[in-house]
């Protein structure tokens, strides 16, 4: 049997990798994840739902910017406008030069220390630092006519992306590129200078949906079991977060003839690497008011990979939780208890005071460091069984719960 989940999981894992262009939320590949998903768990007599909700997709060419007879690489921001400016350079490092810059109408180069962290999108309610928000208030004073950032590694935040866009949102109307932070050494000594840049980009409204599946869903009690599927545009997010939905499925086929005295709520998220968070957004607006019924969130996020174990850890979990959960994925020598995270979709449930867990890699530092969120994240980098363990896992907290209830 175990065999038989090891190839179930290397054939879903593959098809969601293969869509195209990727599974970024919003886009033709993302639906196509969707419908992969809802087809395989649509046999195991749960109750499916899969509403769409509004997002924005964004296409990009290549963008130019120079000054005389040199030019510089530079990228489109995420979901930046479109521009053909020429203007003069104003170069600015901090957020107090930013202050008492006059970059109206310029073309605005920011790099070091303001780059210290990628901003936070405008509207993004779950985390939202006031300096972030000082940033954006200041630049939508001043008006420049266009905004290059120069960013340096940062995988605690990013992962392996370098250079990373300093401004991913939607909302934010200025144009915006962004280049290496030693190219933005070379572009800063020529402050002052006229430029020519040429940002090509595209916002495209579109819909998504979460998928969302159900096992006797009137109870008055519910386990809710999530992973994101979408990914971004630059990967084929095989670890971030293929292998986390490849786990639902999994875990949706051992439940199909599950008789249970709880809710088994199945959720493939869809948003958590787009600016929005759209598909979050979407499921609190619809199923806040339900947070009550939930006795234990669990996410799965980046498992999977070949190197080191699994690992779980708790939030907002009594003592007498964390003891039974642990004794019980102690069966599982695979996994084991590793340090808190608070970036993936369990805090949606764990900021409600929800008992939450978490599961993820043990080399996650090591991911983030070099493959997450780039195209070196492909399906060569995940051992199957370690799906199917997480899945089994999963299973065992299941009817643990149930037989308590």
């Amino acid at each position: 049997m175990d065999t038989e989940y090891s190839e179930n999981a290397k054939v879903y894992l593959n098809a969601l990798c293969d869509v195209k262009p990727t599974r970024s939320t919003g886009s033709a590949g993302n639906r196509e994840a969707t419908d992969f998903f809802a087809k395989i768990i649509r046999p195991y007599d749960y109750a499916i739902e899969s509403d769409s909700f509004n997002c924005m997709d964004f296409e990009s060419g290549k963008s130019s910017f120079g000054s005389g007879d040199g030019s510089f690489e530079i990228f489109p921001s995420p979901f930046s406008l479109e521009c053909n400016v020429e203007s003069e350079l104003e170069t600015v490092s901090t957020i107090e030069e930013l202050e008492k810059c006059k970059c109206g109408d310029k073309i605005l180069l920011m790099k070091g220390k303001i780059c210290d962290e990628q901003l936070m999108p405008k509207n993004f309610v779950f985390y939202n630092p006031e300096h972030h928000k000082k940033i954006y208030s200041l630049l939508e004073t001043k008006k420049p006519a266009a905004i290059i950032t120069a960013t340096e590694r940062n995988p605690d935040l990013v992962g392996a992306i370098y250079p990373y866009p300093l401004i991913e949102d939607g909302d934010f109307d200025i144009p915006s590129g962004y280049c290496k932070d030693t190219v933005g050494k070379e572009i800063a000594k020529r402050t002052g200078d006229l430029f020519k840049l040429k940002i090509n980009s595209k916002r495209i409204p579109s819909t998504a949906c979460n998928v969302i599946a159900r096992k006797n869903s009137e109870a008055d009690k519910k386990i809710v079991i999530c992973a994101h599927i979408d990914a971004r545009a630059s990967t084929p997010g095989a670890s971030d977060n293929a292998s986390g939905t490849v786990v639902l499925l999994l875990l949706a086929k051992m439940l199909s003839d599950y008789q249970s005295n709880i809710c088994i709520e199945i959720v493939a998220f869809n948003g958590e690497d787009h600016y929005s968070v759209a598909g979050q957004m979407d499921y609190l607006h619809k199923y806040q008011k339900e947070f009550d019924k939930i006795i234990l969130a669990i996410n799965i996020d980046d498992v999977g990979f070949k190197k080191g174990k699994t690992a779980y850890s708790f939030y907002e979990c009594s003592d007498e939780t964390k003891q039974n959960i642990s004794k019980i994925l102690s069966k599982h020598k695979g996994l084991t208890e590793g340090d808190s995270w608070y970036s993936g979709d369990h805090m949606i449930f764990a900021q409600d005071l929800k008992e939450t867990m978490a599961f993820t890699s043990e080399s996650i530092p090591f991911l983030m460091k070099t493959i997450t969120h780039t195209e070196k994240d492909t399906p060569d980098i995940i051992e199957y069984e370690k799906l199917v363990e997480v899945a089994f896992a999963l299973r065992d907290i299941v009817t643990h719960i149930d037989s308590e209830n």
